[in-house]
């Protein structure tokens, strides 16, 4: 048992690692479908971090079952940085998070899914680099894909400076937005999140490169990701198509990419989505994983 002694200096690590680090919030958004034990390990390691939080605002996107909410419940009686906001009806994720942003108290806003997972020290390093680089507006990192065994699939690697980023976000994906923490400043400067189908990040991240805000990854896996075939299913079909050239025109429309870009990326990504999961898996893994 823990001894008032040992109580004391645990109370007085945290109290200077509070004082070490700027305040920040945690954004969270959650929706029926989820699962409740995957819900329970993401918000179970948002809570054992390194140095401590200063509010988690989980936005709760309409009805949720019961026994999602029992671990709602269980965690908002645990923790009185826990703050709940509740949409009447689902809005989908970048609604959901728009509307979450406007509750968070701090600059700082840390990303969190509901059912991945966060190393202990996920948040202290990317505070340190808000730190090292007051310059910087989003930080992230590399993310590690697990299955449904735990077993891992491959680490999504993400170039780490600004420019390199900038160059590699015309082709693909180049910051990992649920391992991200951002400026609640800069997005809002940049018109928030907004409902974009399946793309709600990668579009606001090119919002963000346009106002000349500036990014940078952490070269190592801080997250991980959960990866079932359902997820990697989801990313294939006629409608994850359609929503793939909404984005693409959208993009070409407001000059975020060039016609030559617009083009080659229809004819790399588009096939792609109709090939069997397995075979997707496949390409996942040996072009965009390591």
């Amino acid at each position: 048992m823990e001894t008032l002694k040992e109580s004391t200096e645990v109370e007085k690590s945290l109290k200077t690692d509070k004082e070490k680090y700027p305040p920040f919030s945690v954004l969270i958004a959650l929706y029926e479908k989820e699962k409740p034990h995957l819900l329970n390990k993401a918000l179970h390691s948002v809570f054992n971090q390194t140095v401590v939080l200063d509010e988690v605002v989980l936005v709760l996107d309409g009805k949720l079952t019961d026994e999602l909410l029992q671990i709602v419940e269980h965690y908002k009686s645990t923790y009185n940085t826990l703050k709940i906001v509740q949409l009447p009806e689902k809005k989908g994720l970048g609604i959901a998070l728009s509307e979450g942003l406007q509750h968070c108290s701090y600059e700082l806003v840390a990303r969190m899914d509901t059912d991945d997972v966060s190393m202990p020290n996920r948040f202290e390093k990317l505070l340190q680099v808000f730190i090292d680089k007051p310059e910087i507006s989003v930080v992230s990192s590399w993310i590690t894909e697990v299955n449904q065994k735990g077993n891992v699939i491959g680490i999504k690697t993400v170039p780490e400076t600004h420019q390199e980023i900038q160059k590699l976000m015309s082709i693909r994906q180049s910051v990992n937005h649920p391992a991200s923490m951002f400026k609640k400043s800069a997005v809002l400067a940049a018109g928030n999140y907004r409902h974009f189908h399946r793309f709600e990040d990668y579009e606001l991240w090119f919002r963000m490169l346009d106002k000349g805000f500036l990014f940078y990854n952490i070269q190592e896996s801080l997250y991980e990701f959960y990866c079932d075939n359902a997820a990697i299913s989801r990313r294939g079909g006629l409608e994850y198509a359609k929503s793939e050239i909404r984005l693409m025109k959208y993009l070409r429309k407001k000059h975020f990419i060039s016609w030559y870009q617009y083009v080659l990326n229809l004819v790399l990504r588009i096939p792609v989505r109709f090939l069997p999961t397995s075979i997707r898996s496949l390409i996942y893994k040996l072009l965009l994983r390591s």
